[in-house]
């Protein structure tokens, strides 16, 4: 599938391989055209960034000293990660001030439905 005017990728997730990478970000700068492509790691991801890092300064761009040394991946390890990559903790984009709002809602909606019913058992007698 070809997206024309694409001229950005994020990867939010680190690809496996470089050969996933190299997929994911020619999606950008097709034809000539320049494009940026941002990806986002965690200390969890470093066994791969070496080999994509390696793409990268290929293709003449900037690669950071630190991750030019980082070890490379045995064979073992690397299969390892392709076929069952890294699992992450969900991410929230809402702002913490809005779920805190949201969570005492909750609790007065709880609160309010409870009192219901002691004001419908008290009426009825049943429960006091």
């Amino acid at each position: 599938i070809d997206f024309k005017g694409v001229n950005m990728v994020i990867n939010y997730d680190l690809p496996t391989s470089a050969v996933e990478y190299i997929h994911r970000i020619g999606r950008t700068g097709r034809a000539g055209h320049r494009g940026k492509a941002v990806t986002f790691f965690t200390e969890d991801d470093k066994p791969l960034l070496r080999s994509i890092a390696n793409v990268i300064q290929r293709a003449g761009c900037p690669v950071p000293d630190y991750i030019k040394h980082l070890p490379k991946l045995q064979s073992k390890e690397k299969k390892k990660l392709i076929k069952k990559p890294l699992t992450r903790e969900s991410i929230c984009t809402t702002p913490q001030c809005f779920l805190k709002k949201g969570k005492r809602k909750m609790k007065t909606t709880k609160e309010n439905i409870k009192d219901k019913k002691k004001v419908q058992e008290d009426k009825s007698g049943s429960k006091l």
